[in-house]
């Protein structure tokens, strides 16, 4: 039985960015994929894999390429350079982008605090019980990409912001009691700041809009309106009008069925034990 440690896989999102390059290069020298492939000993496939971000570039190929390419030395450096963590998958690129230049952000949560709402303590024990799980190196770059997401809350240009959290979200002590209180606080805090609506679902409620799952709703620069979902092992990016426009009545549906920001606030001091 070998023993040895696997490799740990490379960053999937920076391979997609380097198999642009390759492709953009390419397409400069006035190559097609097979004339390039022919030039390297190598199938059209394989150079399409490439492009595609589907397979690794290697250290002598993106010397090769560089020199063929004359590209001077950036595929060689990008390969040399290639992170080992992925911060983001590549189905959640589009939307963290996204994300960090809406000007108006709507988000239903039922099972944890929403992300761009998360201490760093419950952030972290979020993640830390992931499985399978992620190694201590790898732990601690999901952290800091998740609060670095935070900075929109600070934008000079703020985004109007509204967060729906159904109520057993908030009752559910993640990482213990101690980080429990001080993210319940944390919320208490976030919802007294101007251009942010936190409102709570409530147990007692015998129905809701949000039963088939938390979803995100956005508005770009530009007004066009998209929505994002997530679940156990998938998620979609949703562009499409009428699909958008679903869940943007869900979203209303919801606000009218939870309780309003003054009376989830009082719920949240509830919920800390404090008169």
């Amino acid at each position: 039985m070998n023993s040895r440690k696997a490799p740990r896989k490379k960053n999937l999102s920076a391979m997609k960015m380097l198999g642009v390059q390759v492709g953009t290069a390419r397409r400069a020298a006035g190559l097609t994929q097979r004339e390039l492939g022919e030039r390297l000993m190598l199938d059209e496939e394989t150079v399409a894999s490439i492009e595609q971000g589907r397979r690794p570039l290697k250290p002598d190929l993106a010397e090769l390429l560089d020199e063929l390419l004359d590209t001077r030395g950036l595929l060689a450096a990008g390969v040399a350079n290639l992170p080992e963590i992925d911060q983001f998958p590549m189905w959640a690129e589009l939307y963290v982008q996204h994300e960090r230049e809406a000007i108006a952000l709507s988000w239903y949560d039922a099972l944890v605090v929403p992300g761009l709402l998360q201490t760093r303590e419950y952030a972290r024990a979020l993640l830390a019980g992931r499985v399978p799980a992620y190694d201590a190196d790898e732990l601690e770059t999901k952290v800091e990409a998740r609060l670095g997401r935070q900075e929109i809350l600070h934008r000079k240009a703020a985004p109007t912001l509204s967060f729906v959290v159904w109520e057993p979200a908030l009752r559910m002590p993640t990482g213990g009691h101690e980080t429990h209180l001080a993210q319940l606080r944390s919320l208490r805090e976030h919802s007294q700041l101007p251009g942010i609506s936190l409102q709570i679902l409530p147990l007692d409620r015998t129905s809701h809009a949000g039963a088939a799952g938390p979803f995100i709703l956005l508005e770009t620069p530009d007004h066009q309106h998209l929505a994002y979902t997530e679940s156990q092992r998938g998620s979609q990016w949703v562009s499409d009008p009428d699909e958008v426009s679903i869940l943007a009545r869900k979203y209303a549906m919801l606000r009218t069925q939870a309780l309003t920001v003054e009376d989830s606030r009082s719920l949240l001091t509830s919920l800390l034990g404090e008169p």
